[in-house]
């Protein structure tokens, strides 16, 4: 006797059997109770989940001779059983949308559903499964017939694409009820299986249950599918050893030693721990999907210890003390590194994902940890900057300032190794020079109680007000202290190095603010004028970005002595 898949013996015979999508079943149940039943319905969702399913038990329910009073059709009379087998029946048609799709099908069709049902009380179902492929021609030959349909001719289309449908007849969406069919459920899943096996004579652990659901990704049929795999590899036991093989799944035990890999920068061991898994005959595409999985589990064990995580008792344990190892910004960003490998379609262009794997892993491992600005200044022999001062308003509202030794890019100039890996994010050089003159002028800054001497010497006064930070413009601080002062006839002369503060120097409220704050350091109120760059004035496109970054860095280093030593200890470099 010929072997029957799992998937086909065991379908569902009622509506109360199909799980998870109860919406569906007891609308259509309660509808054949009634005798409230429509003219056509349009059953939408991802494969394996019911649609073709639930039809069938509607077409039973409706030609049952035996038929509960809740609407339950009985699934054991020769009626039902034609019809959930799939085998023909005068009164129920299946077509395949696919291989009929063309206007003269359509044509067949409408003929065939104007001829009444074969008796008394029956019902004729006409079932269009990949409803998606039919023409717009097709479309448009139905139309009059879903309209304005025969007595007792119901007419069932489902389809893993409605949006197609949408696009090529959408005329139809609003003569039929639309349902929407659900993912299954894990532990629906592992709960049918269950009573599958059972109902087989053999018997699964659970951890190997959800393994085989979370694999069919919601869909009962992959499940059952996978299961038969399993079944027939084993000849009845199944155990997770067993659906591991099947699948082709990569054991936890390798995962974590790729987060030890990672977590100790062990590079040159990236090579060997892909090598092996090639040897071993793993899918490495597998092996990524599996990895996409491990690392959100650390992100979410590092956020939430208490985190219910689908994973073995064993396994969550030792991912949690791993989990400590990293800043959960250092997970964000490997985990985003990761996901951004599929979703530009290396792994799907590439014949040999080796390569694109391998370099994921080998930036994961170059990963720097990420350091919080203060301690990087403390660790040099500084005091961390006071937080509340003049110009480090800005830490207060991002959590902090946060320098990096590995690479990036940002809109911005910012702050980074130049040994990158390209994963984390850098620093805005705007925050780090605010704060850095923040700290600086916090520790120049005269107590509000010191009174300000004037002087004469315009640019004794320029630095004393611009080191004092009052009244400085927000974020011009840098820019004002690397500008070059003069006097021309009583009047301040301002020649700023060429950069984004330009711009904002011709401002006439920062004009204004300037000559405010200058007033108490002169005695007078003084006028100013604002000279732009010769290079600026010349020639813009001659400045290159060297010239730029190297002005830069004099400014900061004037302001901040201590990030010259960082710059040169680290290897950092200021990136745009």
């Amino acid at each position: 006797m010929s072997h029957k898949a799992l998937a086909r013996k065991h379908r569902p015979r009622s509506f109360s059997e199909v799980a998870t999508q109860e919406h569906v079943s007891e609308t259509l149940r309660r509808a054949v109770a009634t005798d409230r039943v429509g003219h056509a319905y349009l059953f939408c969702g991802p494969r394996g989940v019911g649609k073709t399913t639930l039809a069938r038990v509607l077409a039973m329910a409706l030609n049952c001779p035996d038929r509960t009073d809740e609407g339950e059709p009985c699934g054991t009379c020769e009626s039902c059983g034609r019809i959930w087998a799939g085998h023909t029946a005068l009164d129920v048609v299946e077509i395949d949308a696919a291989s009929n799709r063309g206007v003269d099908d359509a044509r067949d069709l409408r003929e065939r559903a104007m001829y009444a049902p074969s008796g008394e009380g029956r019902t004729k179902v006409y079932i269009v499964d990949e409803a998606h492929m039919l023409t717009r021609e097709a479309w448009n030959a139905l139309l009059k017939i879903l309209e304005e349909p025969p007595p007792r001719v119901i007419f069932v289309f489902a389809t893993t694409e409605p949006q197609k449908i949408q696009q090529a007849a959408a005329p139809i969406l609003s003569r039929c009820q639309r349902f929407d069919f659900r993912r299954v459920g894990v532990l629906d899943i592992v709960a049918r299986l269950s009573s599958v096996l059972h109902e087989e004579g053999a018997n699964a652990p659970e951890d190997a249950l959800r393994v085989i659901a979370r694999k069919a990704d919601g869909g009962m049929r992959d499940a059952l599918s996978l299961l038969d795999q399993v079944i027939s590899l084993t000849g009845g036991e199944v155990d997770l050893d067993s659906v591991r093989r099947v699948l082709g799944l990569v054991e936890e035990e390798r995962y974590l030693e790729l987060v030890d890999v990672v977590r100790e920068s062990r590079h040159e061991a990236v090579f060997g721990l892909v090598q092996d898994l090639v040897d071993e005959g793993y899918d490495l595409v597998e092996f990524y999907h599996g990895l996409l999985d491990v690392l959100r589990t650390l992100l979410r064990l590092r956020l939430s210890p208490d985190a219910d995580v689908d994973v073995q008792e064993e396994i969550r344990a030792q991912l949690a003390e791993r989990a400590t190892a990293f800043a959960p910004g250092d997970l964000v960003r490997m985990l985003s590194a990761a996901a951004d490998l599929e979703s530009q379609g290396s792994l799907r262009r590439s014949p040999n994902p080796r390569l694109p794997i391998e370099m994921l892993l080998l930036r994961m491992s170059f990963l720097d940890r990420t350091v919080a600005l203060e301690e990087l200044i403390g660790a040099l022999g500084g005091a961390p900057p006071a937080s509340g001062g003049a110009g480090t308003g800005g830490l207060s509202g991002n959590g902090g300032a946060h320098a990096s030794s590995d690479g990036g890019s940002a809109a911005d100039s910012s702050v980074s190794s130049a040994s990158a890996s390209g994963v984390s994010e850098a620093v805005p050089a705007e925050t780090v020079m605010s704060d850095m003159a923040g700290s600086g002028s916090e520790a120049l800054a005269p107590p509000e109680s010191v009174p300000i001497v004037p002087t004469d010497d315009i640019r004794q006064a320029w630095n004393l007000w611009v080191d004092s930070a009052r009244g400085v413009p927000v974020g011009l601080g840098p820019f004002l202290h690397s500008a070059s002062v003069s006097e021309d006839e009583g009047a301040l002369v301002i020649t700023p190095l060429p950069g984004p503060a330009v711009e904002r120097l011709r401002q006439p409220t920062v004009i204004e603010a300037i000559r405010e704050g200058m007033t108490p350091f002169l005695g007078r109120r003084p006028v100013l004028r604002v000279e732009m760059p010769q290079s600026t004035q010349a020639s813009p496109e001659r400045v290159t970005r060297e010239e730029v970054h190297a002005d830069t860095l004099k400014a900061l280093y004037r302001q901040e002595p201590r990030l010259e030593r960082a710059v040169e200890e680290l290897d950092l470099e200021l990136m745009e």
